[in-house]
């Protein structure tokens, strides 16, 4: 607990988290499948990843958001949104309801909503938390590096456990030359492979980073076409409704009908029943990483 008084909120990507943690231990088939024959190499993961973030970052709240199914209103705007991604490991699939469980025996609140993806949620929240001074997002998603705000800072998980890079405007404005509500119009430009839709054919990072900079975001760079090489028109010309539908897909929602009680994200954890669920699930020795006694109730 930060002994200023001031209170921080912990938003977590759940999902992730969870993906990063499978892949990492998949590779080499370590599943960890417990008594009941149930795997949990991505929850023994998971846990790792959170309490490591909670020991270090110390934030009074914390919430985790989750994706709610592969249907969501941008799959509705262009049916080809995230096609390209395969279907769940078979070795993951019972993870995902377990996870949601261990959660809510760390008493935190678990968060998602059908249609939206995670991000949306986490978006909402970090925008509508307005009891808390600070939050951030634990992620390895630089898709929510658009949230960043004067108030909000995103924790990137690198490899490994406990390395990360934290991102506030400045330090993104630093490496990248352009402001955090800038990176929508960036991937309506370059497009975004891992979720499958392509922005203007033709225009990678670094052209649209350089007209980012030029004209400050797309309608910018539509007002001054008679400024670009023909090349760079003929491109833009050529993918017009597909750089207006990439700006969409790519712009989190902030407005989602969730909210997160903030009296119920306070971090305190109960002992008893976070050592009665990890025995359960056979989480073997995880328990440990919440021995700071400030972590309690």
């Amino acid at each position: 607990m930060e002994n200023n008084n001031k209170t921080s909120l912990l938003l977590v990507d759940g999902m992730a988290l969870l993906f990063r943690a499978f892949f990492a231990t998949a590779v080499s088939g370590q599943f960890m499948i417990n008594s009941k024959g149930v795997p949990t190499n991505a929850i023994h993961g998971f846990v790792k990843h959170f309490a490591t973030a909670i020991s270090t970052f110390k934030p009074t709240h914390a919430a985790v958001c989750w994706d709610m199914g592969s249907k969501t209103f941008r799959t509705e705007m262009f049916d080809s949104y995230k096609a390209n991604r395969p279907e769940a490991p078979i070795e993951l699939i019972p993870q995902f309801d377990l996870v949601k469980e261990i959660v809510e025996a760390l008493d935190v609140p678990n968060i998602g909503l059908p249609g939206y993806e995670a991000d949306d949620c986490i978006g909402t929240i970090a925008r509508t938390a307005s009891e808390v001074d600070t939050v951030s997002i634990l992620t390895g998603d630089k898709d929510i590096l658009q949230l960043i705000d004067d108030r909000v800072s995103v924790v990137l998980l690198q490899k490994g456990y406990g390395n990360y890079v934290v991102h506030n405007r400045e330090t993104l404005y630093a490496e990248k030359g352009i402001w955090p509500e800038q990176m929508i119009d960036l991937k309506a430009f370059m497009g975004d492979p891992s979720d499958n839709y392509p922005g203007v054919r033709g225009i990678g990072e670094k052209t649209a980073l350089k007209l980012l900079q030029d004209h400050g975001n797309v309608d910018g760079v539509l007002a001054n076409l008679h400024q670009l090489t023909k090349s760079q028109r003929a491109k833009i010309e050529a993918d017009m409704e597909m750089l207006h539908l990439s700006r969409q897909l790519a712009e989190i929602k902030c407005d989602v009908p969730v909210e997160c009680c903030i009296d119920e994200a306070l971090f305190r954890i109960d002992r008893e029943k976070v050592q009665a669920k990890f025995s359960e699930v056979e989480l073997k020795g995880l328990h440990r990483l919440f021995e700071n006694d400030t972590m309690y109730a």
